[in-house]
């Protein structure tokens, strides 16, 4: 049996009717930057995330680029945040000029460790970037308590996480700033890259619609230097089809990680850790082993299972960031978790042969 990590072939056949027919739609109207699906989606997603509004561009990178820019972040300034994301995390902070300053993470849920963020605090500090890592919300009660004690802003990476809600409240609410991710494999996910900022900020989100169309928002007249990141309007109508699906495709996540709790409580791995008060949506299911994990991603692969390591290197040792001066055993947790930590197949489409497949795999390598 072959499983991969996510099907997406399976995700369409589901709504493929739907989504070509809105398709068709933009195409006959021949209406593709920006346009009326983008402004409806935009409304949307805004309600969706429980805040005021949403503003579309072209990718979740930039939805982190704009939001720094739109909130002052620049040459000179640093930007705390966790070493153990996707690289676009780190990236986006420098591709403004700014400093990223990396504070570990909590080994528990693999998303930055609040305790750990005021001491990384300079007169350079301007912003802290949390990551609601593998679909779970980051410990916001205390990152937005720091954030406040010290003037900071507070841009949320909701890239793996929308859905995810932290004490009954939704993700990329919290902050300045929320950035998602619509790329084709994210829980909700496009036909190409596409992403979306969301805030509650009127004058914030104006900003960013402007940066979002070359700092213009009046044709040919620039008010400040901005990028090209408008969301297309055939992105825009087949993620709107795809939305009304997201809760119950996020259900069928959660389903399948009780399954894979359940059945594997008793082994010596490491199961996804939720506090009480998060609702997990399961982008990814983690799970960790000490000293086995190539030699169990290696089985699974054997016997048909994909799996993949999110993230084999830290950011704060990868190769462009050595001229931050940080080393070995700097992050210590983030580290360890490369070292251990990787993922299995999770998709709503799954069925039950599959699950139970997964489970018989890895239970058979212990034994």
């Amino acid at each position: 049996m072959k499983i991969p990590l996510l099907d997406l072939k399976a995700q369409y056949k589901t709504i493929k009717t739907e989504v070509e027919t809105a398709v068709k739609k933009v195409l006959e109207t021949q209406d593709f930057i920006l346009g009326e699906e983008v402004k409806q989606f935009e409304r949307e997603i805004a309600q969706y995330c429980g805040v005021k509004y949403g503003v579309g561009v072209a990718s979740g990178t930039d939805a982190l680029v704009l939001s720094l820019k739109a909130l002052d972040v620049g040459e000179g300034d640093e930007v705390i945040t966790t070493p153990f994301t996707f690289f676009a995390t780190a990236e986006s902070i420098s591709n403004v000029g700014a400093k990223p300053v990396f504070v570990d993470i909590d080994p528990n849920t693999y998303n930055i460790n609040p305790d750990l963020i005021e001491k990384k605090i300079t007169d350079k500090t301007k912003a802290i970037v949390p990551v609601h890592l593998y679909g779970q919300c980051a410990d916001m009660d205390a990152i937005m308590a720091v954030a406040r004690k010290h003037n900071l802003k507070v841009v949320e990476d909701t890239a793996q996480a929308i859905g995810a809600t932290y004490k009954s409240k939704r993700a990329g609410s919290f902050g300045d700033f929320g950035a998602l991710s619509f790329f084709p494999s994210k829980n909700l996910g496009a036909f190409g890259d596409a992403g979306m900022v969301v805030t509650n900020d009127e004058k914030l989100a104006q900003r960013v619609r402007t940066l979002r169309v070359h700092g213009s928002s009046v044709r040919y007249i620039h008010s400040e230097i901005g990028i090209n990141s408008r969301l297309d309007n055939l992105q825009a109508a087949a993620l709107r089809i795809k939305l009304k699906y997201l809760d119950k495709w996020l259900e069928n996540r959660r389903s399948i990680a009780e399954f894979y709790k359940e059945k594997l409580r008793n082994l010596p791995i490491v199961i996804p850790n939720v506090p009480v008060y998060n609702v997990h949506t399961y982008h990814q299911y983690t799970i960790r082993v000490k000293s086995v994990q190539e030699k169990l991603m290696k089985y699974l692969i054997d016997n048909g299972i994909e799996t993949r390591t999110y993230y084999p290197i830290a950011l704060h040792l990868q190769e462009c960031y050595k001229f931050l001066g940080y080393k070995i055993g700097d992050m210590k947790e983030s580290e360890i978790a490369t070292k251990e930590a990787f993922s299995i197949p999770i998709f709503p489409e799954m069925s039950q042969e599959q699950k139970e497949y997964v489970v018989d795999t890895i239970k058979s390598f212990f034994k």
